[in-house]
C-alpha cells in the first residue's frame, strides 16, 4: 500500500481509527490485502473496545500540514 502520510495524536483510539479510515476510503490497491489481515485480527473490534474501556475515543479531527 502507499504511503497514506504521518499521524499523531495524544489519543492512540483517535489515531488508530484515523489511520483506519484513510485506509478504508483509499483507491490502492493495496489496501484490500491489509484490510484482509486487520479483519482476520478483529482490528476494528479492537479499536471500538478499546473506546468502550475508556482509552480514548473515535472522534478525531484531521489537520494537514503542509511543509
Amino acid at each position: 500500500m502507499k504511503d497514506i502520510g504521518i499521524l499523531s495524536s495524544l489519543d492512540p483510539v483517535a489515531l488508530d481509527r484515523a489511520c483506519m479510515d484513510l485506509i478504508i476510503n483509499s483507491d490502492d490497491p493495496g489496501k484490500e490485502h491489509f484490510m484482509q489481515r486487520v479483519n482476520s485480527h478483529s482490528g476494528i473490534h479492537t479499536i471500538e473496545a478499546a473506546e468502550e474501556i475508556g482509552i480514548g475515543t473515535c472522534e478525531y479531527e484531521l489537520i494537514n500540514i503542509d511543509v
